[in-house]
């Protein structure tokens, strides 16, 4: 299946990763502007539900990463000028001009609580909680979570394989293996190739020119009084990408 490269052009260092997230992120947010919850305050908590290899215990970790994401976070005008190019599934537009604008002014205000940088964690209890408005705790869910479960995977395995060393020195030697320099947007690309008809992964759709696709998450239901109402009111903000 072919594909539009255009990742040379696309900005990538921590302070250019605008884009690395689902595309329900951004239709949420439109969803909320609309629906006149801009200022509705909320808390997000990252948490897991078990321990991975049936350990007793996970390693946080990419919490600075993490940290460095938030305090850099801005929208380029090509960011922007790509994200204005974006069809719903009936053609239209989906990110009208006053929700580009919103982009064009984001500053992340938000409150962050994070455990140290290696802590032993369990389940059920908050790595990480990230307190502020609606629309600005949605837009980050995505980049958070990409970042912190791999690294916490990866130390928390490296973690037991030290233990069973017993104090012997262990290298770690995973570059080979590993799913590419990138990870998220390597692995989007590859799916397409594979014959996905498109990605949540915006970042990916712009370097290398994917259809993006998305619509609202969990969260969005959880913002409303129930149910109908939460559909109704995406339906009512984007009657294109329904």
């Amino acid at each position: 299946m072919p594909w539009n490269g255009h990742a040379d052009d696309v900005e990538t260092t921590s302070s250019g990763l605008a884009l690395l997230t689902d595309l329900y992120e951004l239709t949420m947010v439109h969803g909320y502007l609309r629906a006149g919850l801009a200022d509705t305050e909320a808390a997000f908590h990252v948490v897991f539900r078990s321990n991975p290899f049936e350990g007793g215990f996970a390693v946080a970790c990419g919490l600075e990463p993490v940290l460095r994401y938030l305090t850099g976070l801005r929208f380029s005008e090509a960011d922007l000028e790509y994200l204005a190019t974006l069809r719903g599934s009936d053609g239209t537009r989906l990110l009208p001009d006053d929700v580009l604008a919103w982009l064009r002014h984001f500053e992340p205000a938000l409150d962050v609580d994070i455990v140290p940088e290696g802590s032993l964690v369990f389940p059920n209890e908050p790595i990480l909680r990230v307190c502020g408005s609606l629309p600005q705790a949605q837009l980050v869910e995505t980049t958070l979570l990409n970042v912190i479960n791999f690294q916490t995977l990866v130390a928390t395995k490296a973690a037991r394989v030290c233990l069973a060393a017993e104090g012997d020195p262990v290298i770690e030697f995973g570059l080979r293996r590993a799913q590419g320099a990138d990870g998220g947007v390597s692995a989007s690309r590859a799916a397409y190739v594979g014959g996905c008809a498109g990605t949540s992964n915006v970042l990916a759709g712009r370097m290398y020119g994917l259809p993006v696709m998305g619509t609202h998450a969990h969260s969005w239901v959880m913002a409303f009084p129930n149910e109908r109402d939460a559909f109704s009111a995406y339906a009512e903000a984007m009657p294109g990408n329904c």
